[in-house]
């Protein structure tokens, strides 16, 4: 049975693009974040991923993808640095966009500080796995989580195939 499926655990991964996190020249501080948002909503996580910016987030995406997640977040790159690429890196896999989860991510974090509309980031549908680039902070992190409470239950479904509406 697919960890998308319905009566089986959902199974998460989590992608940290943080160069310096990766190099040990700091402590990632929104991989906790995530994975305890994760851990309250029933998904049984993989080890988080902390990789340099740009296509080693690529490269963490695929790995992650074969092993059939329900979900994957990824936190940090989603700015303007030349080195911020994970929205390049998550976008081609992606074969559906859900725009409305961004642009409401973006909404609620402009409420609190206009450099949140600086945030590329993508949502979307790989195969039955929901993607979402997530900004590199732990204030941008909360804020992104809390926007995705009330859908994630109703977005797995419908990812598993149910048609509730």
């Amino acid at each position: 049975m697919s960890a998308c499926e319905p009566n089986s655990v959902r199974k998460a991964g989590v992608v940290i693009a943080s160069t310096r996190a990766a190099a040990g020249i700091y402590a990632d501080e929104t991989g906790p974040i995530i994975l305890d948002w994760l851990n309250e909503h029933g998904f049984e996580t993989f080890p988080t991923m902390v990789v340099p910016d740009g296509e080693p987030v690529g490269a963490a995406l695929r790995a992650l993808l074969t092993q059939d997640p329900a979900i994957v977040i990824t936190s940090g790159g989603t700015g303007l640095s030349p080195d911020d690429k994970t929205p390049e890196m998550t976008l081609p896999l992606l074969d559906r966009e859900i725009p409305g989860i961004m642009e409401g991510i973006r909404r609620a974090g402009a409420a609190k500080t206009p450099m949140a509309m600086l945030s590329r980031g993508h949502a979307g549908a790989a195969g039955k796995t929901f993607i979402i680039n997530l900004p590199g902070s732990p204030k941008g992190v909360m804020d992104g989580l809390a926007v995705l409470d009330p859908v994630i239950g109703h977005l797995c479904e419908q990812m598993e195939g149910g048609h509730g509406h």
